[in-house]
C-alpha cells in the first residue's frame, strides 16, 4: 500500500472495523473458533495503527505484541485489561 502515513493508520483502522463485523456474524452463527480468529485480528490491526501513529513498526505478530507492551501497556496509557485481552486473543489464535 502506497499513500501517507495518515492514510495507512486510516486503511489499518477501517480493516480493524471490517473485521470485527466479520468477528460478531461468526459468533452469532456459532463460528467461535473463527471469530477468535477475527477478533484477534481485528485487535492486531487496531493495534498496528497505534503503534504507527507512534512511529513503530513491528514486522512480526510477536513483535507488535511486545512494542504495544512495552509503549502503551506498561507506560499506562492503555490500560492493563487491553494488554491482557489482546495477549489472550493472541494466545487463542495460536491454538
Amino acid at each position: 500500500m502506497t499513500g501517507t502515513k495518515k492514510d495507512l493508520i486510516q486503511y489499518r483502522l477501517n480493516r480493524a472495523y471490517d473485521t470485527y463485523d466479520d468477528a460478531k456474524i461468526l459468533a452469532n452463527k456459532g463460528k467461535l473458533n473463527s471469530a477468535i480468529n477475527r477478533l484477534y485480528y481485528s485487535a492486531y490491526y487496531a493495534v498496528m495503527a497505534l503503534l504507527l501513529n507512534a512511529d513503530l513498526k513491528p514486522t512480526t505478530h510477536n513483535g507488535t505484541k511486545s512494542s504495544f507492551s512495552e509503549h502503551f501497556i506498561k507506560n499506562g496509557i492503555i490500560p492493563k485489561e487491553y494488554g491482557k485481552l489482546y495477549s489472550q486473543l493472541f494466545t487463542w489464535r495460536q491454538k
